[in-house]
């Protein structure tokens, strides 16, 4: 699978499951609307009160759950930032081209915007058979 289909996917999806590790170890997951990048980054809202903002600040580790229709999805693991400056107006600008209604909650209090560089991908089709499973690694 090549990265411009990986993308494909990605893009064509509005939800995902990002999983993250407490301080304390203890694994916490939560459903997300995200945007995708064509270098097939995850970008999210999210409040600084959530566990998962806790969570991602404290220890950047992440893992990504996208497409559970039919038997397609991809696995993502990699480490989530919170953009500033120029870098937040570009995802910002990827995230509500995705979610226009995004716009209208940016004054929300405590609204922080995520990032998911990929470092491991996993594409599963287990709609083929055999099935078809691909990963990709990405350079650190």
């Amino acid at each position: 699978m090549t990265k411009a289909e990986l993308y494909e996917f990605l893009a064509g999806h509005k939800l995902a499951v990002v999983a993250s590790i407490s301080g304390d170890g203890v694994p916490q997951s939560a459903l997300v609307g995200i945007a995708v990048t064509e270098d097939l980054e995850i970008v999210f809202d999210t409040l600084n009160t959530t566990r998962k903002y806790r969570n991602l600040t404290s220890n950047p580790k992440a893992s990504v759950v996208v497409g559970w229709e039919g038997e397609r999805t991809i696995q993502l693991e990699g480490e989530a930032s919170l953009p500033v400056g120029e870098e937040l107006t570009r995802y910002k600008s990827v995230y509500f081209s995705a979610w226009p209604d995004g716009v209208s909650r940016q004054g929300w209090p405590g609204l922080v915007y995520f990032v998911v560089r990929p470092r491991w991908i996993r594409y599963s089709d287990f709609d083929q058979r055999p099935p078809l499973i691909e990963e990709m690694v990405f350079g650190a």
